[in-house]
């Protein structure tokens, strides 16, 4: 596995090549993809810079959005076949996406073919271009709370919807999100490298009860301790996860700092867990 620069988790709001060159001086592996500046300036161009900096190519976030009304979803779907095959010429080969934990609108039953026939088309077309769909389950309960119908926020639960929608199909596993389903050794250990398409790192505030966590409310990997966070990552070491670990702590201190400042010390967060972990 491999460290990953994502400009907007850590608040930085710059254009791709600087971005890039921003994540190659401070450390990272990779940068998250940008299809904006992708689909505007195309492969060749985006190849260079990653070129230039010696970078990886990072996850990119789904440019579908799977839940909104039916023009919304038809129009990404639509777009999505030139998305998908820039973005796997310039070596991406992960697109992820969050599934919210409730509904006012469908009972579990029901949302859940809801989510299996917006996603499957998705899937496939992601697979004819060798890129895996990671689905994000949501795990605090104050997300849930005073919604009309729960819906999957556990890893286990959202395996169940990823086996349902394609074989490339995981998760966009979240230690936040971990930790606030339970936090369960059991429920990480239960996970091989086939059931983890992305991954995402980041703490919880100290002196919280499991249903107090809010999820805009985080800390940066390792800041506090509350997440084992060392045994999150040694099990994706020991099942061989070879994809990127970008941090994503919603920082209200990383939004107030310099993008290179920020940038400096989303890497080294990471470069902390890393090495607390022995990895």
């Amino acid at each position: 596995m491999y460290t990953s620069f994502g400009p907007g988790a850590a608040g930085v709001d710059l254009p791709f090549p600087e971005a890039a060159a921003l994540a190659a001086e401070t450390g990272f592996d990779a940068v998250q993809v940008d299809l904006g500046y992708l689909r505007e300036h195309g492969p060749d161009d985006y190849r260079a810079v990653l070129d230039e900096h010696g970078l990886r190519t990072g996850s990119a976030n789904l440019p579908v959005d799977a839940t909104g009304d039916a023009e919304t979803y038809e129009s990404g779907l639509d777009a999505l076949p030139e998305v998908a095959e820039a973005a796997a010429a310039v070596g991406c080969t992960r697109m992820s996406t969050y599934i919210m934990s409730f509904s006012d609108e469908r009972p579990f039953e029901e949302n859940f073919a809801f989510h299996r026939d917006r996603l499957d088309p998705v899937a496939d077309v992601l697979a004819d271009h060798g890129i895996d769909l990671g689905l994000e389950f949501l795990g605090p309960e104050t997300l849930r709370a005073g919604h009309e119908y729960e819906f999957v926020s556990t890893a286990d639960g959202m395996l169940d919807l990823c086996e349902a929608v394609g074989e490339n199909v995981g998760l966009l596993l979240d230690s936040w999100h971990w930790h606030t389903a339970g936090g369960s050794t059991e429920a990480l250990e239960a996970l091989d490298a086939d059931d983890i398409v992305d991954v995402h790192v980041n703490d919880a505030p100290e002196g919280l009860a499991m249903d107090e966590y809010v999820d805009t409310e985080r800390a940066m990997p390792g800041a506090t301790g509350v997440i084992d966070i060392e045994t999150f990552l040694l099990h994706l070491d020991a099942v061989g996860y070879d994809g990127p670990v970008m941090a994503e702590p919603f920082s209200d201190e990383l939004e107030a700092m310099a993008d290179e400042d920020a940038a400096r010390e989303t890497a080294e967060s990471l470069r902390r867990v890393f090495d607390r972990a022995g990895l």
